[in-house]
């Protein structure tokens, strides 16, 4: 048995098409009312819960040839330790340090990556990186200028 378009109906079509690309007009999906009241909800819980979405950044560093051990050692006293405080109160959720395992042609050659998750892109009062620098290294000026001399 062949079916043509007719024996649908082309207007009982038109509405279900446009509901299912999201482009119903209110009042084939819902009351008007309805929908007012579900928009002044969704308003309503959004502004007294705001979102904070969690923020991946990802720093990738080359290092002089010869100068590996000696940057991560640097490295470690520095910033991992920033970053673990960071952790303690809460702003970065997760932090990964890799070092590749193979060895890569110069253009695309990293020598460490980091990978951090935050708890939302800004930081709250007091647990910005430079903040927490100022928190534990008090009796330094400038703590992250020395691993600076060794990228490449």
């Amino acid at each position: 048995m062949k079916l043509n378009a007719s024996d649908y109906g082309r207007a009982s079509r038109k509405p279900f098409l446009l509901m299912l690309f999201g482009l119903a007009p209110a009042s084939t999906a819902a009351p008007k009312e309805a929908l007012v009241q579900q928009a002044q909800r969704e308003s309503a819980s959004i502004a007294s819960h705001p979102a904070q979405k969690e923020f991946t950044e990802e720093w990738v560093y080359r290092v002089q040839y010869g100068h590996k051990d000696e940057w991560f050692r640097i490295f470690k006293k520095y910033q991992l330790a920033i970053l673990d405080r960071q952790k303690q109160l809460g702003y970065v959720k997760q932090y990964t340090v890799c070092a590749p395992g193979l060895h890569t042609s110069e253009e695309s050659r990293w020598d460490y990556r980091v990978i951090i998750v935050r708890a939302s892109y800004d930081a709250p009062p007091g647990q910005s990186e430079d903040e927490v620098a100022k928190q534990l290294f008090t009796d330094q000026a400038m703590p992250h200028v020395e691993p600076q001399l060794y990228l490449a």
